[in-house]
């Protein structure tokens, strides 16, 4: 059994999105300043996620993800196979007419697949809400007013109305009147 890097990652995503939820829609490029994960990781890992059911996007200003189920209905096992990073692998057996020293390639693969299966069914006991609990509990800080997200960072100027020509031969027919 391996978990890899992406698999970490994709569940500290989710507490982010579960721990922010009442903050509405949370954009990918708020949560990869946050996280310090890729931008183009994260949407890589969210179209998985989406794809599985584990989150919704909200097209348009003020959009992102949110979660799509309960937090209590979501696993660490959900995640880790939603972002194919959870892979159940036993020990390869040995081509025939061969031995080896090795006590990882004598030993029954049941004993390997039965590893791997508890450890699937621990992931399969977390939900994200405990996770997201537990965050609370160590004193994670919540923003809990949403966000108003301003799709301009300048301020928004009103055009001024101009009564002077605008080309040259207007000028000219300005003077003749």
């Amino acid at each position: 059994m391996r978990l890899s890097t992406k698999g970490r990652q994709a569940v500290v995503a989710m507490i982010d999105v579960a721990l922010h939820r009442k903050s509405g829609p949370l954009s990918l490029a708020v949560l990869s300043r946050r996280q310090r994960i890729s931008l183009s990781y994260l949407e890589q890992m969210f179209t998985n996620l989406r794809r599985h059911g584990l989150v919704a996007s909200t097209r348009g200003p003020g959009g992102g993800y949110s979660l799509a189920r309960a937090a209590k209905d979501i696993t660490v096992a959900d995640i880790l196979y939603a972002v194919d990073a959870l892979e159940t692998t036993g020990v390869p057996p040995l081509p025939a007419g061969h031995q080896s020293d090795d006590p990882m390639r004598c030993a029954a693969p049941e004993l390997w697949a039965s590893l791997s299966q508890r450890v699937v069914e621990f992931l399969d006991s977390v939900s994200l809400k405990k996770l997201v609990d537990e965050q609370i509990a160590k004193g994670v800080s919540i923003e809990e007013h949403p966000v108003k997200r301003a799709i301009s960072s300048q301020p928004v100027v009103k055009p001024i109305k101009v009564t002077a020509p605008n080309s040259v031969f207007a000028l000219g027919n300005a003077f003749i009147k």
